[in-house]
C-alpha cells in the first residue's frame, strides 16, 4: 500500500425550554396585580469553545499535510507506470492506518480523531482501482481474499505481508470493508503504478530525498511550494532519481534511507540534520537526466510544466547551495539544470500541441 491522502449545545436548548414557563407565569402574574415586579428573563450561558489538546491539533495538522502530499502524488504514480520502468507494480491504490501508526505519545490523539485497533482507509489514490469501485476514506478493512485483516499494534506490517503475494498474477482483489455498521464486498481492480512510497518529512528544512524505493518531501518544502504544480515538480524529480537508480549509483542509498527513516518520525532527531547529514550532492549529469524525466512525468500526470524553470530558479535563489541541508546544496548545478529544463519544456509543449504521446 503506497504511496496511497477531518453541535449544538444541548444545555443551551434546555435553558431556552425552561425559560418558557417562567415567561407564561410572569404574564399571569401581571394580570392579577399591576404591582408585581417584571420577571427577569435568564440569559443562556455562552457555549464553551473546547480547544483540542495540543497533540491532537498537531496530529491533525500533520495528517492534513499528508493528505495534500498523497493527493498531488496520486496522478504522478498512476500515470507514469510506463516511465517508472522496473519500479512499476500492481497496487490496490489506498492507504490504511490504525491508532498505532503513530508514535506512542500520539496514540490517544489518533483515537480522538477516529482511529482504532482496526485498519481504517485514510486515503484513496485518485484514478486507482480502489477509487473506481468506491472505496472511501473511513472504511474499515475486515478481510482480504477471505482472510481476516490483522488488528492491533502490528496490523500495518502484517497486512502488507498478507497482500504481497496476492497482487501478482491477479486482476483484482476481494476486500470486505465495514461502512456505517454494515459489511460490503468490493472487488478492487489492481492498478499498474509507480511503486514508490511517498513520505512526509517532519522538518522545516526546504528539502526532498529519494532512497531508491521512497520519496520524502519535507513539510518545509510543502509550505514553500505555491501550488500543486510546483509540488508535483518536486515529487516527480525524486521519483525520477529513483527510476534512474541514482541513489545506488551514488552509493548513497543507505545514507538516504537513514535520513528518511529519521524524518518520517513525528519527532525527528534534529541533531542528525546538522550539515549535509552525510548526503552527497548529485553530479550535474545525473541531476539533468532526472530533471528531464521528471518533467515528462509531471506533464503525463496533467500538471503544468510551463513555469518549471522559474520555480527551480526561485528555489535556488531562496536557498542557495551554501544553505546546508537545503535543496540546492544537494542539487547544485542550477545553470545546467535550467538549460535542460527549458529544452525539455519546449519539447513537451510541442508534443502537447500536436497530440503526440508525451514520453522522452
Amino acid at each position: 500500500m503506497r504511496l496511497t491522502r477531518n453541535n449544538g449545545w444541548q444545555g443551551v436548548k434546555r435553558c431556552a425550554a425552561l425559560a418558557l414557563p417562567v415567561l407564561l407565569l410572569a404574564a399571569c402574574a401581571t394580570q392579577e396585580s399591576a404591582t408585581t415586579p417584571s420577571q427577569v428573563v435568564p440569559v443562556p450561558p455562552k457555549p464553551v469553545v473546547l480547544t483540542p489538546p495540543p497533540q491532537q491539533a498537531e496530529l491533525k495538522a500533520l495528517i492534513g499535510l499528508q493528505d495534500r502530499l498523497y493527493d498531488v502524488a496520486a496522478p504522478l504514480l498512476v500515470n507514469n507506470a510506463l516511465l517508472c520502468r522496473n519500479n512499476a507494480r500492481n497496487l490496490l491504490g489506498f492507504t490504511a492506518k490504525t491508532k498505532y501508526s503513530f508514535t506512542s505519545e500520539f496514540i490517544e490523539a489518533a483515537s480522538a480523531l477516529g482511529l482504532s485497533d482496526q485498519l481504517q482507509v485514510t486515503g484513496v489514490l485518485a484514478g486507482s482501482g480502489a477509487a473506481k469501485v468506491g472505496l472511501q476514506r473511513g472504511d474499515l478493512l475486515v478481510s482480504i481474499q477471505d482472510k481476516p485483516v490483522p488488528v492491533g499494534a502490528d496490523a500495518e506490517r502484517q497486512t502488507a505481508l498478507l497482500l504481497g503475494p496476492l497482487v501478482n498474477g491477479r486482476n483484482s482483489i476481494k476486500v470486505i470493508i465495514a461502512r456505517n455498521g454494515a459489511n460490503q464486498t468490493l472487488n478492487i481492480p489492481l492498478t499498474r503504478a509507480c511503486a514508490f512510497g511517498i513520505e512526509l518529512g517532519n522538518t522545516e528544512n526546504v528539502i526532498s530525498y529519494a532512497d531508491g524505493r521512497r520519496v520524502l518531501i519535507s513539510s518545509g518544502m510543502m509550505k514553500y511550494t505555491k501550488n500543486d504544480d510546483e509540488l508535483a515538480l518536486v515529487i516527480a524529480k525524486e521519483m525520477a532519481h529513483n527510476t534512474l537508480t541514482h541513489p545506488s549509483r551514488q552509493r548513497n542509498t543507505a545514507t538516504m534511507t537513514g535520513v528518511i527513516d529519521n524524518l518520517i518520525r513525528l519527532k525527528p532527531d534534529t541533531a542528525a540534520l546538522n550539515g549535509m547529514a552525510g548526503v552527497k550532492p548529485y553530479p550535474q549529469q545525473l541531476d539533468v537526466a532526472a530533471d528531464k524525466l521528471s518533467l515528462y512525468m509531471v506533464a503525463r500526470a496533467g500538471y503544468k510544466v510551463d513555469d518549471a524553470a522559474a520555480f527551480w530558479q526561485r528555489l535556488a535563489t531562496s536557498y542557495p547551495a551554501s544553505v546546508l541541508n537545503g535543496y540546492t546544496a544537494i542539487h547544485p548545478g542550477t545553470e545546467s539544470r535550467l538549460s535542460a529544463i527549458q529544452q525539455a519544456v519546449s519539447d513537451i509543449q510541442a508534443k502537447q500541441a500536436t497530440g503526440t504521446t508525451i514520453q522522452p
